[in-house]
């Protein structure tokens, strides 16, 4: 399903050297992964036997019971589609390895060594391991069959996975590295990893850094409390993350067996190799690829996606996000500024969202330079839309910020031009708007000439993205400070810098929040704004929803649906988002052009629009196949 696969990490209860226990547990837990429709479920480091053998690996009674429990074990799974990996000590030309044995349809696919055994310290793998680095192109015999043997080992087709064990994701240089080189999007590590202060949240980092560098999920399955506490203690830490984010954790400590699963997008991985990162220019070794049966399918995604991707959830990320955002744009206009020489910022400022953005980046840019907010002219120009709250908040804001103020009336001058023009006034189609558009876009540049000053640029991502700008209007600028700032967030800028501020500022910032999303391009009605964006371009959360799926991830337009269900599903319907999903892609290949005649602007985040660097596209490009198959979704 959209290239989802579930994958579990299995913690389950052991008894040291019980073999017949261990592969009951086992049994179970591998059958519980299936009726969960998990495609891949990984165990902890020699579940099989326990970690804790000691010497006791050395007794032949222990692997004659071995061998003899492991042909049961697959004996009880060969109706199972669940891939599972498990480990045990297996013997090899006369050297005992620590292993992981990947069986799926009571069939051995292949069976991965260790690589770095863990000899420091509490840890003395060496005193009965041989390391498997040196292995290539071998076979083993096991459970009556030949299969491949070695660390050189994929194991898929499609959707590759390699496996790795313990120690060796500790390495200086971790198996799983070259695993992801190689292909494989998915990565085990069957793990024992006692228990130390503070070593959890190393192993954490570990985990999740390892899954990021990599661009891959990681599965990491650890052993138990019921290992041997001779001289150790184990948790059973259990962890599941992709790309450097934590999907699933298991509460350590469990005195029973536990699974845990998430939902991978393997589509995503796919998606972000190809274009976010140097992953193609990455030498690769070679790797023998195992084949494996058809993996385990999803029949609902059960992941939970943020409604609002761009805005951490996190309070003190998010005031650290907002002020590093802030910072960034302030400082990318003071430099722009400062290279021209002793120019004046020129903004128009409307009272709403993104010109007050724009106008409090101006403000902590000239005094990054040392210089006065009263050198920045801000200019409001009333036309048939502005209701009094709009034009009281930005000259308010104006005045309690110290900087220059200038109001012009365009409604005469637009009166005048539709009178050029043969327009009729009571016609309030678009060229009744951008008329309206052009004549402040007009003055600001023609002032900026008067002034030596620079137009700064309001736009947010979200309108550039919908196109939601009058070309030749608003969609102008000689600097734009907001180009890359989605509408969502721009609401959570504003109220980081109301925070910084005193109590006036602050209050004047608040009701800017406050107020409806508005062009204020058609005439008010009672003092009230009658033309709300958000009622005929659909809601903004949903729009940056769309965009982000769709230029970080290139999701089809049927996952971004199936992904706004999961995300909205207590607040819109299907059909509603697929109504809005549809105009969003017929409105960005639409207005490409005007993306191509961007004017410079700073980038702040992951995602960002301007032809010259994130986003490149043909103006004439069609929307066809992307409307035909979100329509046949």
């Amino acid at each position: 399903m959209h290239g989802f696969i579930r994958v579990a990490a299995a913690v389950p209860r052991v008894k040291v050297a019980d073999i017949e226990a261990n592969s009951r547990e086992i049994i179970s837990l591998m059958k519980e992964a299936e009726a969960r429709e998990v495609a891949i479920v990984v165990f902890p480091e020699l579940s099989l036997t326990a970690y804790t053998c000691g010497d006791l690996f050395f007794q032949d009674t222990l692997h004659c019971a071995l061998d003899k429990m492991l042909r049961h074990l697959l004996a009880q799974t060969r109706s199972l589609q669940t891939l599972a990996v498990i480990g045990a000590p297996l013997w090899y030309r006369n050297r005992l390895y620590n292993c992981a044995i990947a069986i799926q349809r009571g069939k051995v696919l292949g069976v991965v060594p260790k690589s770095f055994l863990a000899n420091h310290k509490e840890f003395y793998e060496k005193r009965w391991f041989r390391s498997g680095l040196e292995l290539r192109d071998a076979t083993m015999h096991i459970a009556g069959e030949d299969v491949p043997f070695g660390p050189d080992l994929i194991f898929g087709k499609k959707i590759r996975f390699g496996v790795e064990i313990c120690e060796d994701l500790w390495s200086v240089r971790p198996p799983s590295s070259m695993q992801a080189i190689n292909g494989a999007l998915i990565l085990c590590n069957l793990s024992a990893s006692n228990e130390l202060v503070s070593k959890a949240a190393y192993r954490r980092e570990l985990v999740t850094h390892q899954s990021a560098r990599t661009v891959s999920a990681y599965i990491y399955a650890s052993a138990g409390v019921h290992e041997s506490t001779s001289d150790l203690v184990y948790s059973g830490d259990a962890l599941i993350a992709e790309n450097g984010t934590l999907l699933a954790r298991n509460p350590r400590y469990q005195r029973e067996s536990s699974l845990i699963t998430a939902d991978i997008d393997t589509q995503k991985l796919t998606y972000y190799r190809l274009i976010e990162t140097s992953y193609a220019d990455t030498q690769s070794t070679p790797f023998r690829v195992v084949p494996i049966f058809p993996l385990k399918q999803i029949t609902k995604i059960l992941r939970r996606y943020d409604p609002l991707p761009f805005v951490p959830k996190n309070a003190s990320l998010q005031h650290e996000i907002c002020e590093d955002i802030f910072m960034m744009q302030a400082s990318g206009l003071a430099t722009r500024i400062e290279f021209i020489g002793r120019t004046r910022p020129v903004i128009g400022i409307s009272g709403g969202l993104d010109s007050t953005l724009a106008l409090l980046v101006a403000v902590k840019a000239m005094a990054l330079l040392e210089r006065e907010a009263s050198e920045i002219v801000a200019v409001t120009m009333p036309g048939f839309g502005t209701t009094s709250r709009t034009y009281n908040n930005a000259v308010k804001l104006c005045e309690l910020l110290g900087v220059e103020f200038r109001e012009i009336d365009i409604k005469p001058a637009v009166m005048q031009h539709f009178s050029d023009i043969g327009h009729d006034p009571g016609a309030h189609d678009v060229v009744y708007e951008n008329a309206q558009a052009r004549e402040r876009t007009q003055l600001l540049f023609d002032l900026a000439n008067e002034v030596k000053g620079i137009v700064i640029g309001t736009g947010d991502l979200s309108e550039i993205a919908l196109g939601f700008a009058t070309y030749g209007g608003d969609h102008l600028s000689m600097y734009g400070v907001n180009a890359s700032i989605p509408k969502t967030l721009v609401r959570y800028i504003i109220d980081f810098v109301a925070g910084e501020e005193d109590g006036a500022v602050a209050e004047v910032l608040e009701d800017i929040i406050g107020t409806p999303v508005s062009p204020e391009l058609l005439p008010e009605k009672e003092d009230q704004i009658v033309q709300k964006t958000e009622e005929i371009v659909g809601p903004y959360e949903l729009h940056d929803f769309f965009l982000y799926h769709f230029i970080k991830y290139g999701a089809m337009p049927s996952k971004i649906l199936t992904l706004a269900e999961i995300a909205f599903e207590e607040k819109y319907e299907r059909q509603t988002i697929k109504k809005w999903l549809i105009l969003f892609l017929k409105r960005f290949f639409a207005n490409q052009f005007k993306r191509n005649a961007m004017p410079d602007s700073v980038k702040v985040g992951s995602i960002a629009l301007s032809p010259r660097g994130d986003w490149r596209m043909p103006s004439d490009a069609e929307v066809t196949h992307w409307i035909k198959e979100l329509e046949n979704a």
